[in-house]
């Protein structure tokens, strides 16, 4: 059977969650153990900082529980401890919930695309690990699949929900054409660098990272051709700035009133936009009341980011239509795999004796018979071996009164439903 179990950002609170985060690094190492102290059979691990999920296949009665105290003793906590922040999957639900997962359903930003680069890492320290095998290998290249299937043919991932995309794309309506502006960005963590990565793909003229520290920044630079400055610096070079998105952990305002007035007195009074991401603020609210200042905060991005959460939640009933037909494909692939082992020892016997009957065929004509007395001798025996069988169970069947093997063997072999009682003399 298949499992899934796991916590995640709706199940746990972070304090949980980070308690039982797997280090990259270590995961074949984790892997390896769980195999070893468990009954599983397949396993892997995701582990992100919004979830962590133990994917499994087991034949063992309640292998989920020795699961759970492995991931207990793995991170020095005990199973009471994660129990009440636990969920189980089984079988078609564990399906489910893996192309969910995929999909980007499951996610804190709803149908996020980084989710499934992250379970295409578990799946590859999976396999590096020797712990993938035919069954859940299937599943993650279904979910894969099933993954890219959702993106092309639902609006899911074509409006996104990020501050940062909602910051530029205000900053657009506004500008139109991108190129020839200049876009300061104050601080260097992920929500800047996503916003600078929006400009970038716009084409954006030039991009300016101001920040504490210049190594800090670096990184965020080299990755998109920016200039470096500091903080200090952030009044002398202002004017430049057409667009400005600020996002720092600063206790105290970084831009005041004072240094906007002198930029756009610099810039002859040409508009500048400013997005200030930050918590407490970066930028002053009195800026927010000049003329020529288009300054929006975290609050004035919601409609934007609601609208486009709207047009997924629309597109996410799509998917949900999509995996449930996916899940019934896979679990229909999964049935199919208890039938392989009876397909392949039929297919085995009677090639058995089809070389057995083509021995004696053959050594008939070496003895002087001549071919159509071999090829007879041939399509008489080998019916007669291969039928054989079949009919005597059959037969036996109908004597011991178990008509459903009748009835399944007229699906098995396409025969008319013709098995009736008869009457032998006649009345």
């Amino acid at each position: 059977m298949l499992f899934s179990l796991g916590v995640n950002h709706k199940s746990a609170p972070v304090g949980i969650r980070e308690r039982i985060v797997f280090a990259p690094d270590r995961m074949d190492e984790a892997l390896g153990g769980l195999q070893r102290a468990t009954p599983v059979d397949e396993a892997a691990i995701l582990s992100t900082c919004n979830r962590t999920e133990i994917y499994f296949r087991s034949e063992a009665s309640h292998p989920d529980r020795k699961v759970l105290q492995w991931l207990g003793e793995y991170h020095r906590l005990k199973p009471d401890e994660i129990q009440p922040y636990l969920y189980r999957h089984t079988q078609d639900d564990a399906v489910r919930h893996l192309l969910r997962v995929a999909c980007g359903l499951d996610s804190l930003v709803l149908g996020e695309p980084q989710i499934l680069g992250q379970l295409k890492e578990a799946y590859q320290s999976a396999g590096n690990s020797g712990t993938l095998g035919r069954q859940l290998g299937r599943l993650f290249q279904h979910a894969f699949s099933v993954a890219k299937n959702v993106r092309t043919s639902t609006a899911i991932g074509s409006s996104p929900v990020s501050v940062a995309f909602a910051a530029v794309s205000l900053a657009r309506q506004i500008w139109g054409d991108m190129r020839p502006l200049t876009a300061m960005m104050i601080g260097a963590g992920e929500t800047i660098e996503l916003a600078a990565r929006h400009l970038h793909s716009h084409q954006v003229g030039h991009i300016i990272v101001a920040n504490r520290t210049v190594e800090r920044a670096r990184p965020l630079a080299d990755q998109f051709g920016a200039e470096i400055i500091t903080l200090p610096a952030i009044p002398s070079r202002l004017p430049e700035a057409d667009i400005l998105i600020s996002s720092t952990a600063s206790p105290l305002p970084i831009l005041g009133k004072g240094a906007v007035e002198r930029a756009l007195k610099a810039r002859k009074r040409r508009p500048m936009f400013m997005v200030d991401i930050a918590v407490p603020r970066d930028i002053e609210p009195e800026v927010g009341s000049m003329e020529n200042i288009y300054l929006y905060t975290v609050d004035d991005l919601e409609d934007v980011i609601q609208e486009n959460l709207q047009s997924r939640r629309e597109a996410a009933r799509q998917a949900e239509e999509i995996i449930e037909a996916q899940v019934h494909s896979f679990m229909g692939w999964l049935r199919a795999q208890n039938a392989v082992g009876t397909i392949r020892a039929f297919r085995d016997k009677a090639h058995g004796v089809q070389i057995e009957v083509l021995d004696k065929a053959l050594g008939m004509i070496e003895h002087g018979k001549t071919p159509e007395e071999a090829l007879t001798f041939l399509a008489h025996t080998l019916t007669n071996k291969l039928l054989h069988d079949p009919c005597h169970r059959l037969n036996e069947s109908a004597r011991d009164g178990k008509l459903h093997l009748i009835e399944a063997a007229q699906t098995l072999f396409d025969l008319p439903g013709s098995d009736k009682p008869t009457d032998k003399f006649g009345s």
